[in-house]
């Protein structure tokens, strides 16, 4: 399954009561380092299909979110576990560093 486009109006159903944790990169079109690691996280998304979802936040449509989550930065990925925000992590990171965040989150 690809990645899912994340809005307010599906935001507690794909992300707050996944039965699997949420990997979400909150981006931008405009942003370098965001197209850099679009990829990466598409690569994420299709290996670790079934155990992880991948979600994308487009903070120039989804305001209130990147608000709530205070995303000050992009990229951002923050990785949600049973409807927790449980780790966080700003500006670009390679495809291991991504996936060890996701294990160490448990």
């Amino acid at each position: 399954m690809a990645e899912i486009n994340i809005t307010a109006y599906n935001f507690e159903n794909e992300v707050l009561r996944s039965d699997t944790p949420v990997l979400v990169d909150f981006f931008a079109n405009w942003c370098g380092p965001c197209k850099m690691l679009a990829p990466v996280l598409q690569e994420i998304a299709e290996e670790y299909e079934g155990a992880l979802q991948v979600g994308k936040i487009n903070v120039d449509e989804q305001r209130e979110l990147a608000m709530r989550f205070q995303v000050s930065s992009i990229p951002t990925l923050i990785l949600f576990k049973d409807g927790e925000a449980v780790t966080k992590s700003v500006g670009f990171r390679s495809k291991a560093e991504i996936v060890a965040m996701v294990k160490d989150a448990g």
